[in-house]
């Protein structure tokens, strides 16, 4: 008996952060929309731990592509790692057992976003990023590709 309440006090946890829903929307390579199987609420998520190239720099719309293959449709596990500075559910996304975070960066279509990927899968992670990039695969066909969050920085100023 000791042992199935310990079983349990350990796995309630997991139940608590994690759900499935439908993905209804992608808006680019690391943000899509999921109905929520349970709440019937669309959630608007972000990719935990890694970042995609923005929609005026090369590769952005093969990254949504990609995306939308791999998940538009379709029911997906959500497990939430966080919520981000604009309310935005961060999660990693499981479809098929195939995380969709990792795909892409296998694909070279999304960076490891270090500032914000604390978990170690991250580690994990990086070694596949720069394996990317020693393939040529995806965004590191470029030879000097840009990060989106660098991007993003110079586009403000």
């Amino acid at each position: 008996k000791a042992f199935i309440l310990s079983l349990v006090l350990i796995l309630l946890p997991s139940f608590s952060w994690a759900w499935s829903g439908e993905v209804v929307g992608v808006t680019d390579g690391d943000t899509i929309t999921v109905l929520n199987s349970k709440s019937l609420k669309d959630v608007k998520i972000g990719l935990y731990g890694i970042d995609c190239p923005e929609g005026e720099q090369a590769f952005s719309k093969r990254a949504r592509q990609f995306t939308s293959k791999m998940v538009y449709g379709k029911i997906v596990e959500v497990k939430v790692m966080a919520t981000d500075r604009y309310g935005r559910t961060v999660a990693m996304i499981y479809a098929d057992k195939t995380l969709l975070n990792e795909e892409l960066i296998k694909a070279g279509l999304a960076w490891v976003y270090w500032q914000y990927c604390g978990h170690p899968i991250c580690e994990t992670w990086k070694g596949l990023q720069i394996r990317a990039r020693m393939d040529k695969r995806g965004l590191w066909a470029d030879p000097d590709p840009i990060p989106p969050w660098e991007f993003r920085r110079k586009r403000r100023k």
